[in-house]
């Protein structure tokens, strides 16, 4: 007697679940929804900053290890997250519309010299024209047209002469080129001097008309002291046998007999 008031009590509430379980299942679906369209349309956006956040600090700590153009000293980048590095095209655009830095006889007499006494594979492109300044990009291995590149042109100046106080352009088969080499050679200088065979260069077609340019020379051989051209041969074999070459040669840093000093320690 008392089954059937039970089943059909049970029977009940299994109809009533069912509405319950719709719910429950619609609920779900709607806070899915709200929370899928959070992440996607809200929260993204500040998603995206995150590593570009993480990229400024980055290279505000990475001077200490990757070396940094002179430019990128200029304007370090701030801390705020939300600082964006412009993009390649834009740095590009702006290093363009910069003016480039113009050599004087002098400073170009210097970039070129050092350009061609680091390497012997550092060629001098054959399609300049020699009677006109030379573009610095060719010869210079910085930014020519960043703001410090005047003050980087002095410092390669005072480098390079400081390096090779004595330079010479010669001919390897050519009588006065020998003759200056032996002048030189007898000295035992220190440091070295920098012998270059233009005659035997690539280049040599753009070099030798490049060089007249900058130092109003008309042949080689080429003596440079101190960055100064000599003079003709007439004028080397006079100062030699003057005693003149030598204070020359002293005034601009190398030491006469310094090979030989150097040897005897």
């Amino acid at each position: 007697m008392s089954t059937l008031p039970v089943s059909s009590l049970l029977h009940s509430l299994q109809h009533q679940r069912k509405p319950l379980n719709h719910r429950a299942t619609s609920l779900a679906l709607i806070s899915l929804i709200v929370v899928s369209f959070y992440i996607f349309f809200v929260a993204r956006p500040s998603l995206d900053l995150a590593p570009i956040a993480l990229r400024t600090d980055a290279l505000g700590h990475a001077g200490n290890t990757h070396p940094s153009h002179p430019q990128d000293k200029d304007d370090p980048p701030p801390s705020s997250r939300l600082f964006r590095l412009p993009s390649d095209a834009s740095r590009k655009t702006v290093a363009v519309n910069r003016p480039q830095v113009t050599l004087d006889e002098s400073q170009e007499l210097a970039a070129v010299a050092a350009f061609v006494a680091a390497l012997p594979q550092n060629m001098i492109p054959r399609s300049i024209d020699p009677s006109k300044p030379i573009d610095p990009q060719l010869v210079l291995d910085f930014d020519t047209r960043s703001p410090r590149a005047a003050d980087e042109v002095n410092q390669i100046v005072k480098h390079v002469w400081a390096r090779y106080p004595v330079m010479l352009f010669t001919k390897l088969h050519h009588a006065n080129s020998r003759e200056v080499r032996r002048i030189v050679s007898n000295l035992d200088l220190r440091p070295p001097p920098v012998v270059i065979e233009v005659d035997q260069r690539e280049d040599a077609d753009v070099l030798i008309p490049l060089l007249h340019r900058l130092t109003s020379s008309t042949d080689l051989p080429l003596m440079l002291i101190g960055g100064k051209p000599v003079g003709s041969m007439d004028t080397i074999r006079d100062i030699n046998e003057s005693g003149k070459l030598h204070k020359l040669i002293t005034n601009a840093g190398a030491v006469i007999d310094g090979a030989k000093k150097k040897k005897g320690h």
